[in-house]
């Protein structure tokens, strides 16, 4: 299996073993449930290394290195696009019946948040948040669809929890496995299953680039 590595150094920026498909997403800030192809014959899938330089020598922000890649994917993929409105799958982050049973956090520290296995080998993930509120846990939550934060909840908060990314559970199932639904469950939160509207970008059109 190939791992996309993506890196700034000053002005030059790399994406090592990217696939259109991944470039999309980095370019416009969006999630896979978030873009969609046309049709299937699309090349999204073959595996990219791109390094790309700024003009001038100073370093570029990660927003700066995105405006680039939009100007690649236009001039060597010719991607085309346009956006729509879907009915999409989605999960309520709900309170559940019991209340909330979640740490507040303290002080006017920013959100900080570390996220993967605690050893190179371990199957689950901890999810650690500190000074957090809801909509950053939301963002990092990895399911089969795409989470809406429905609690209400504006508070900060310190969360830890352990689970198994969705990537994982696709591939196969172990018994230590932790579903992130039942990960939830301990801090007095449920996940629902529920439909809602959402913008998707649809690739109408993309070229395999030809060589530099």
């Amino acid at each position: 299996m190939r791992i996309a590595a993506f890196s700034i150094s000053g002005p030059r920026v790399t994406y090592d073993s990217y696939t259109p498909w991944l470039l999309i997403l980095e370019a416009y800030n969006l999630r896979g449930y978030q873009v969609s192809a046309a049709s299937s014959k699309l090349p999204l899938y073959d595996y990219y290394e791109i390094a790309a330089v700024a003009p001038g020598n100073r370093p570029i922000t990660r927003e700066e290195s995105r405006l680039m890649l939009q100007s690649l994917l236009a001039d060597r993929f010719a991607l085309q696009f346009h956006h729509e409105l879907r009915q999409v799958a989605v999960y309520d982050l709900a309170v559940d019946k019991s209340g909330p049973a979640l740490k507040p956090g303290s002080g006017d520290n920013p959100c900080g948040s570390r996220i993967g296995p605690v050893r190179p080998q371990d199957r689950n993930y901890r999810y650690q948040f500190t000074n957090c509120t809801l909509d950053r846990l939301v963002d990092a939550l990895q399911t089969d669809r795409p989470v809406l934060n429905k609690t209400g909840l504006t508070g900060r908060y310190d969360i830890t929890l352990f689970a198994t990314p969705d990537f994982k559970l696709r591939d196969s199932s172990e018994s230590g496995d932790i579903s992130v639904l039942d990960a939830i469950k301990q801090f007095g939160l449920r996940l629902v299953p529920e439909k809602s509207q959402m913008e998707v970008l649809v690739v109408d059109h993309l070229d395999m680039p030809g060589a530099n």
